[in-house]
């Protein structure tokens, strides 16, 4: 019998690379309804999602109840809808890479298709979630959140296609996301505008989760089970390089490395920190709480997927690293859910 402890989830930024957590989470609600778990889908298995950028969509879905296989099958069937209008150097001088409209209009049916043909609200998720954006219209870092707690007034009416729009608007890829004005619970009308991808400051938000689940939960490091899951991430090393790191090394229509650097820096730090909180310095200390952190590593500048990949060959690479991730952790993955799978 396994003790039960708060359990949370955190989904890392990464674009189309979403596709390596929605197999994780996919072959997790797999294994449960193999096993005729009435209970099978993540929602019902987590307390707490945390996401930002495309893990802040995939967390959005789930706490709506949408299957994890979904949101593979959107992102696999579609990643040419969503990328592949990239625009040339000279146009993204002035302008984002690519133009939104395919991905607005696939969430917004795969959300109407889980929410009686209409759009549901962040009030509307069946389990705590929240996500991370940036709000240019007042120059700081936000969270938008459902009510999970009765001081959360200000996000629980907005439509979860803003919310999901804005956590995915990374600078460069997509314009910042302004939707329409809606009222909190106080009956005050806000406006939604100029907001981006909440990855340029968290892009693995599970610090901000870990930390969310002690404050608006109540709870104590001991009683976390903490699973975060990454979008995969590239070694940047050049010791040999002396020069040429000029716009078009760090900027290009073919890769932009600059981007990648921050969230990837930010990443890593993240685990750091939460690596320093676990087991102390030198991981000197026992467990304070249990963590799992699930990734895949890009060795080489051939092994690496761009955000914007839409080569399907590439996408199935990414999923055959998230298939062999899942099957070297399932024991431990399950453990952090609660769940026995030997009792089942």
């Amino acid at each position: 019998m396994i003790d039960k402890k708060f359990r949370v989830l955190s989904l890392d930024g990464g674009g189309i690379r979403g596709i390596f957590p929605a197999v994780i989470l996919t072959e997790i609600e797999k294994e449960l309804k193999s096993k005729k778990i009435e209970n099978w889908q993540i929602y019902q298995n987590i307390d707490l999602i945390f996401g930002t950028s495309t893990g802040g969509i995939l967390a959005l879905a789930l706490s709506l109840g949408i299957p994890a296989e979904e949101i593979k099958n959107l992102y696999f069937d579609n990643a040419k809808k969503i990328f592949g209008d990239k625009k040339g150097f000279f146009k993204c001088i002035h302008h984002s890479s690519h133009d939104r409209t395919s991905l607005k209009s696939l969430l917004e049916e795969v959300f109407k298709k889980f929410h009686n043909s209409s759009v549901p609200k962040l009030k509307d998720c069946k389990v705590a979630v929240g996500v991370s954006i940036y709000d240019l219209s007042i120059g700081k870092p936000s969270v938008l959140k459902s009510r999970y707690h009765d001081r959360f007034t200000r996000d629980p009416n907005l439509p979860l296609l803003d919310a999901a729009l804005s956590t995915s608007s990374a600078p460069t890829y997509f314009d910042p996301y302004s939707g329409d004005m809606y009222k909190d619970l106080k009956g005050d009308v806000l406006q939604f505008k100029n907001k981006v991808d909440g990855g340029v400051w968290a892009n693995n938000p599970s610090l901000i989760a870990l930390i969310e689940a002690q404050k608006a939960f109540k709870k104590d490091l001991i009683n976390i089970n903490l699973l975060s899951i990454g979008t995969g991430e590239r070694i940047f090393l050049e010791p040999s390089r002396e020069n040429k790191f000029g716009i078009w090394y760090w900027i290009n229509n073919k890769r932009k490395r600059i981007i990648e650097l921050f969230m990837q820096g930010q990443s890593q730090q993240v685990e750091n920190i939460i690596s320093l909180l676990k087991n102390g310095i030198d991981r000197q200390e026992p467990d304070n709480f249990s963590y799992l952190r699930l990734n895949t590593l890009f060795r080489t500048e051939a092994e690496n997927i761009e955000m914007d990949e839409t080569v399907k060959k590439r996408l199935e690479e990414l999923e055959t690293r998230a298939l062999e991730v899942y099957k070297d952790n399932k024991i431990q993955i399950f453990k952090l859910l609660n769940i026995d799978l030997q009792e089942i």
